[in-house]
C-alpha cells in the first residue's frame, strides 16, 4: 500500500508491514512539518495487505473521504486522508519497500496536473462537556446528534440522536436544527437555522463548541469567549450606581442614629 501526497508536501511512501506514525515530531516514520499536524497525528498498522489508520490527537482532526475519523478505520486504495491541512491519497503498491523508500526523490514530472486533496474549510472545537478539547472538521450536510452514526458524534445524554445539520457557505457555517428536545443556540440566541461564522459559538443545549479555520491563531479561536467577560461587566456596571447610592444612605442613616443618641 502506498500514500502519496498530491500537494509536494512529501515524498510518495510505499508502507511496510507493521505500524507507521505520522505527524509533525521528527520521531515520527511520516513527517509533516506543519502548524496543523499535531506531533503525533496518526498512525497507520498494514497487515497481511489489510491497513487501519488510527488517529492519535482527538484536537488534531485526522480526515478519511471527507469524514473525520476519531478510532481504528479500515482504508483501502482509492481513499483520501487528510490530517490537518495535508492530504494523501492511498494506492495499491506492486511491491515492498525498504523503509529507505520514505525519502527518496518522487518522481520526474508527467505532464499531468496534480490534484490537491480537498481540506477542512471550517472546524469545530469543542469548549465544554463531552466535547471539550476535541476538533470536528465540517463537511458540507453533516449531521451533529448523539447516534454513532451520525458525522459528528456527540456522546451526551442531552444531545438529540439527530440534533443538527451544517451546511458549508462562504461566510460560515448554516446550522438548521433537526427538532432536537433541548434547542440549537448560536451565541446563545436559540435559533431553528443560523449562520455561524468563524469565531462565533454553536452551543447544543451545554454543549459548546466554538466554529474555526485551519488559519486562525489561538487568540483568534478565544475571541468570543473573550468577548463574553466584557460584556457580563458591562451588565454588571449599571448597577454599581445603585449600590453606591445604597451606602450612602445607609452611613447617612447610621450617623443621624449616633447624632440622636449623643454619641457626638
Amino acid at each position: 500500500m502506498k500514500l502519496v501526497f498530491p500537494g509536494g508536501e512529501h515524498a510518495p511512501v510505499d508502507l511496510a508491514d507493521g505500524v507507521t506514525s505520522i505527524g509533525s515530531s521528527a520521531d515520527c516514520g511520516i513527517v509533516l512539518p506543519a502548524a496543523a499536524v499535531a506531533a503525533h497525528h496518526c498512525e497507520i498498522r498494514l497487515e497481511s495487505g489489510n491497513a487501519i489508520a488510527r488517529p492519535l490527537d482527538a484536537a488534531a482532526p485526522t480526515i478519511l473521504n471527507g469524514r473525520q475519523i476519531d478510532r481504528d478505520t479500515a482504508i483501502k486504495s482509492g481513499d483520501l486522508l487528510v490530517f490537518g491541512r495535508i492530504g494523501c491519497s492511498v494506492s495499491a503498491s506492486e511491491h515492498r519497500a525498504s523503509p529507505a523508500s520514505a525519502t527518496r526523490a518522487p518522481p520526474a514530472d508527467d505532464g499531468r496536473t496534480r490534484v490537491r486533496a480537498t481540506l477542512p474549510r471550517f472546524m469545530l472545537r469543542g469548549v465544554s462537556g463531552a466535547t471539550f478539547g476535541k476538533t470536528f472538521a465540517v463537511t458540507d450536510n453533516a449531521v451533529i446528534g448523539r447516534q454513532p452514526d451520525c458525522d459528528i458524534p456527540v456522546p451526551a445524554e442531552e444531545i438529540s440522536r439527530h440534533h443538527a445539520r451544517l451546511k458549508l457557505t462562504p461566510e460560515g457555517v448554516h446550522v438548521e436544527d433537526l427538532g432536537s428536545a433541548n434547542g440549537t443556540y448560536i451565541n446563545d440566541k436559540r435559533v431553528q437555522s443560523g449562520l455561524v461564522k468563524p469565531g462565533e459559538e454553536l452551543r447544543l443545549d451545554t454543549v459548546r463548541f466554538l466554529l474555526v479555520t485551519p488559519g486562525m491563531d489561538a487568540r483568534q479561536q478565544s475571541a468570543a469567549a473573550r468577548a463574553e467577560v466584557p460584556a457580563a461587566a458591562a451588565s454588571g456596571s449599571t448597577s454599581m450606581p445603585w449600590v453606591v447610592i445604597g451606602g450612602v444612605v445607609l452611613v447617612a442613616a447610621v450617623l443621624a442614629a449616633l447624632h440622636y443618641a449623643g454619641v457626638f
